[in-house]
């Protein structure tokens, strides 16, 4: 009698939380079938370890966090596969550029110089060697002998008003 009873706790228990526990899974690892899996994993440990909790909720937020778990497991798994994958068969990932899209580029990166050019010196500067030089906060700070903090502003107004400049023009850029 005991026994029925567990039995129907653990039935309720799966019809109410199974959907979220796919949600979650599916989430994470992009596949159906895959969050299936893992929700019936995440089940079947419940009940091989007959695990006990003061009430379903505790029993519901213990079955998340191990699909949440397996379910990152599963993707970083397929990750690394990918990955093996790619460099045995040495599959080339690169994107063919299309004559458009260079001139499109060429376009972009001469309307962006153009507008740089028009930024006061200061800002132009800060913005030149976070983006193209790829200093640090810090280092242009030191690079510029201003604070770390004036850098930040910097070169959050140099984008502001590089971002506006290229709106003016009605540019390509967005």
């Amino acid at each position: 009698m005991k026994n029925d009873a567990a039995n129907g706790e653990f039935q309720k228990l799966y019809k109410t939380v199974f959907p979220i526990l796919f949600r979650v899974a599916y989430r994470i690892a992009g596949s159906e079938e895959a969050a299936e899996d893992l929700c019936q994993e995440s089940f079947f440990r419940l009940y091989e370890k007959k695990m006990v909790f003061p009430n379903p909720e505790e029993a519901k937020y213990w079955l998340i966090r191990v699909v949440k778990n397996a379910a990152l497991n599963y993707a970083k798994r397929k990750m690394r596969e990918r990955k093996a994958y790619q460099k045995a068969f040495r599959e080339d990932t690169r994107v063919e550029e299309t004559g458009e899209n260079l001139l499109l580029k060429k376009e972009t990166r001469s309307e962006v110089l153009k507008a740089m050019e028009q930024l006061p010196e200061n800002l132009k500067t800060v913005l030149i060697l976070k983006e193209y030089a790829e200093l640090n906060y810090k280092e242009i700070g030191r690079a510029l002998g201003i604070s770390e903090g004036n850098v930040k502003v910097r070169v959050f107004r140099a984008r502001e008003r590089l971002a506006g400049l290229l709106t003016e023009d009605d540019s390509n850029v967005s």
